[in-house]
């Protein structure tokens, strides 16, 4: 860890939420190193969490850096389904307003995150990780596949070891702890285990417990259980249970018939950009922030990006082998502008997916 604070500077944080992760932010304070601490406020947290925050700021001298889901987003969630939806159709959903996009906007001004992960955590999710790892499901501030670095610098440690270091260390830990507490999320989602239960059998304790990752850590389960490009997907397919992306109205929902309208059109009244994808890909759940703001910022009009319209074509399942032969699909994502005057769709040619570089290839071939 030390070496991760030199090596990236003020460009690698450490994501705060438990007691793992106060271990680390001591680790880090005794390397006498600079760093940065982050955290996700869902505004779901127990009043217990709040409190360990601010005591956490007062001991180390450190402001952490919250990051909130979007309100409007959580908004349109909460009119739509309620307040305990994911008690009827999983935790997924709802994860994903409240937590994993605020990450993804968190790890965009980063090239390397460090995180509490431990192998004997979650046996079903975690067993596995290594202590460095190329992030699979985010991007940092190069953007593309590979942009990320992720530092698990507790993965071989032990739940009694790190607890015996902050004994130790006398730092400050969340009260919930004292009260059973062992793995602690938002409070509707957490509960105490039981002597003999295993830690993470107190999240999401209505679901199958091969699921328990929120979506922070989804790459666990995405290297052993994804499927591939063109393996699963829709109607039925493996993928196909998996919450759907790029939700925004600013981005147009295309069907099999309206993508093939645009293929058959010679020229078109506006250009297109199209993001070919599939909702259980990391990389398409990657790049989602940065797609829906591109497409609000198109909408948004203007001299220098109106008349650009962005959508989004699920081609995974049945639609595969047509997106392979009639729209250059190899991996997922794939994006292609339909230009105005030009029949063939032109293929983004590059694994960067920030806003500014998919606005620049918009651009250039306008």
């Amino acid at each position: 860890m030390d070496r991760a604070l030199a090596m990236f500077g003020s460009e690698i944080a450490i994501a705060f939420s438990g007691a793992e992760d106060v271990a680390l932010i001591e680790y880090a304070k005794l390397t006498g190193r600079a760093f940065r601490v982050f955290s996700l406020d869902t505004g779901r947290l127990n009043p217990e969490t709040y409190q360990l925050f601010d005591k956490v700021e007062k001991h180390y001298g450190v402001r952490i850096e919250y990051m909130f889901p979007d309100a409007g987003e959580v908004q349109e969630l909460v009119r739509a389904k309620g307040l305990f939806s994911f008690y009827e159709d999983g935790h997924q959903e709802c994860c994903r307003v409240r937590k994993v996009r605020p990450l993804r906007r968190a790890l965009r001004g980063l090239r390397a995150w460090i995180t509490g992960q431990r192998k004997d955590q979650s046996p079903g999710t975690r067993a596995s990780i290594p202590v460095v790892q190329v992030d699979p499901s985010f991007e940092g501030l190069d953007g593309g596949a590979g942009s990320l670095i992720k530092w698990n610098p507790v993965a071989n440690v032990e739940g009694k070891d790190v607890w015996t270091f902050l004994r130790t260390m006398d730092v400050p830990v969340n009260a919930l702890h004292a009260q059973g507490y062992v793995s602690i999320g938002c409070e509707p989602c957490t509960r105490p285990v039981l002597p003999g239960q295993h830690e993470r059998e107190g999240r999401w304790w209505w679901e199958d417990a091969k699921a328990k990752e929120c979506g922070l850590h989804k790459g666990n389960i995405d290297r052993e259980a994804a499927p591939k490009a063109g393996t699963g997907g829709a109607n039925g397919s493996a993928g196909a249970g998996a919450p759907d992306i790029f939700q925004s109205q600013a981005v147009v929902g295309l069907t099999r018939a309206g993508i093939e309208n645009l293929l058959r059109l010679e020229s078109r009244a506006e250009p297109w950009l199209v993001v070919l994808y599939a909702p259980w890909c990391p990389f398409c759940q990657a790049m989602e922030a940065s797609y829906v703001e591109l497409a609000e910022k198109l909408a948004g009009g203007g001299s220098s990006s109106s008349g650009v319209k962005v959508a989004k074509f699920r081609a995974d399942g049945d639609q595969k082998a047509f997106a392979q032969a009639e729209l250059q699909l190899q991996s997922f994502p794939t994006i292609l502008l339909f230009p105005s005057r030009t029949a063939r769709p032109i293929k983004y040619p590059s694994e960067k997916r920030d806003v500014d570089s998919l606005l620049a290839f918009v651009h250039s071939l306008r």
